[in-house]
């Protein structure tokens, strides 16, 4: 990895049997590595121990009581630069398990960007996004604007792929803007801790 290349994660959120989530994460993980400017991991959920039990104590200071089966997570969530949330919606928001762990977490979010690829019915997973962009301001992570929508994705996916031919346009546009944030806000990280 040079110097110039972030360290990307992906979640997929769903942990629904018979989810789409891994298809889109898939495709999603092919552009970001086509993209060049970032070392690509993927965390999905459904390999995650994400108890909803929270400890009585704050995720914000160090010694913070997490199981161990949440070790590698939260070393990934650490060593991360940028986020790439692959989330559907379920009931007009976003899956339980993402909410787990993100409250499982919070310094791990903090001056580090996250852009959102979604998935679902009409609305293409836009509502799932617009909660999640709420939750990620009170961690203190900076959301990318400009995300991906695939609604009625049951219907607009073949082979891995999306039948729209300008996702692959929108895909670049959020890497793009996604890798300005994660090398700034890296620059500034190194410069200057970020005020807790």
């Amino acid at each position: 990895m040079s110097e110039n290349t972030s360290t990307l994660v992906i979640i997929t959120a769903s942990v629904r049997e018979g989810r789409f989530g891994p298809v889109v994460t898939d495709w999603v993980a092919a552009r970001a590595r086509e993209h060049g400017g970032f070392d690509v991991r993927v965390v999905d959920l459904a390999d995650v121990d994400l108890p909803l039990a929270l400890p009585d104590a704050s995720p914000k200071v160090p010694g913070y009581p997490r199981p161990d089966g949440m070790r590698a997570v939260t070393a990934q969530l650490e060593e991360a630069d940028a986020f790439v949330v692959v989330t559907p919606e379920y009931n007009h928001s976003y899956p339980a398990s993402l909410k787990s762990l993100i409250d499982w977490h919070f310094t791990q979010w903090a001056a580090k960007p996250v852009a959102f690829v979604s998935y679902g019915g009409a609305a293409g997973g836009r509502h799932a996004v617009l909660h999640l962009e709420n939750v990620f301001t009170e961690v203190h992570a900076v959301t990318i604007r400009d995300g991906l929508a695939f609604p009625n994705y049951y219907l607009g996916w073949e082979d891995g792929s999306p039948l729209d031919e300008a996702a692959p346009v929108y895909a670049k546009t959020l890497l793009e803007q996604l890798s300005w944030w994660a090398d700034a806000l890296r620059t500034a990280r190194a410069a200057v801790p970020y005020p807790s």
